[in-house]
């Protein structure tokens, strides 16, 4: 399988499991894991609550695809896109999917891409049955990137008396801080404490990286934006109670490689 940054990914959203407000986030989290060569959206689109989804698809260019509701409280969009993965997983052109829905019913769709050697992302809320997200090979939930670290700026009037307006014009940057969907329970504290542990040298230090990636197999969800973080390194820094941080230089100028330890 190629690097994450070449992964061609298919991108299937379950529209009634997910709001239009959020697809931008998604878009832009999900280019993070790879090139999404695929969009596809299902929905019964004749209903009235598909309205509000036309503009972001257009400016996402995601395909939608009809599928009508055959009978009440039945929901026939699933079998459309659980069908058309596996039309996709046949082909041989992709290295991954991306599910976009909160959905149990997709929980075997996941495990049987993952059995054909395809690397598996889940998006949905933070209702999502664990079945599903523990299905995947990383699960993200929608509400943290609503919350993650954003840029706005201010301008100042143009009509400002001030002769220094031009100064104050200028763009500033501010940081609205990452919403924490979790605390930092004894759970999570134990995981973090267990993953050092395993993957340590002889002096118990570990590659960050290292245990960032051993976390995420063991606990799909986990993410340091669930907790307030916008990355994991702030976030094992706050706990400094029992971690020690250590940042050492690399072959690359500006560049460090973190590790960490135990210190109880």
């Amino acid at each position: 399988m190629n690097n994450n940054t070449e992964l061609k990914l298919a991108v299937l959203i379950d529209a009634d499991n997910v709001p239009y407000s959020n697809v931008k986030g998604m878009m832009e989290e999900i280019a993070k894991f790879g090139s999404p060569t695929t969009k596809r959206i299902y929905a019964d689109w004749t209903k009235p609550n598909a309205n509000g989804w036309k503009n972001v698809l257009l400016e996402h260019a995601i395909t939608p695809v009809q599928q009508y509701s055959y009978t009440i409280g039945k929901n026939s969009s699933d079998s459309a896109l659980i069908i058309d993965a596996m039309d996709l997983l046949y082909t041989g052109k992709l290295d991954g999917f991306c599910i976009v829905s909160s959905d149990s019913d997709f929980t075997r769709l996941a495990i049987r891409l993952r059995e054909s050697g395809m690397k598996v992302i889940g998006i949905g809320e933070k209702k999502t049955p664990n079945s599903l997200i523990a299905a995947c090979d990383r699960f993200i939930y929608i509400e943290v990137l609503d919350g993650a670290t954003k840029k706005k700026t201010k301008k100042a009037p143009s009509n400002s008396l001030d002769p220094d307006s031009k100064k104050k014009s200028a763009k500033t940057v501010e940081k609205i801080p990452v919403k924490a969907l979790s605390k930092i329970d004894d759970d999570i504290i134990e995981l973090i404490g267990t993953t050092i542990e395993d993957i340590a040298d002889d002096d118990g230090w570990a590659f960050l990286g290292d245990v960032g990636n051993m976390i995420v197999r063991i606990r799909p969800e986990f993410d340091a934006r669930n907790y307030g973080f916008a990355k994991l390194t702030p976030m094992l820094k706050s706990m400094k109670d029992i971690l020690e941080i250590d940042e050492r230089e690399s072959d690359k100028k500006g560049i460090k490689h973190v590790f960490v330890r135990l210190t109880v």
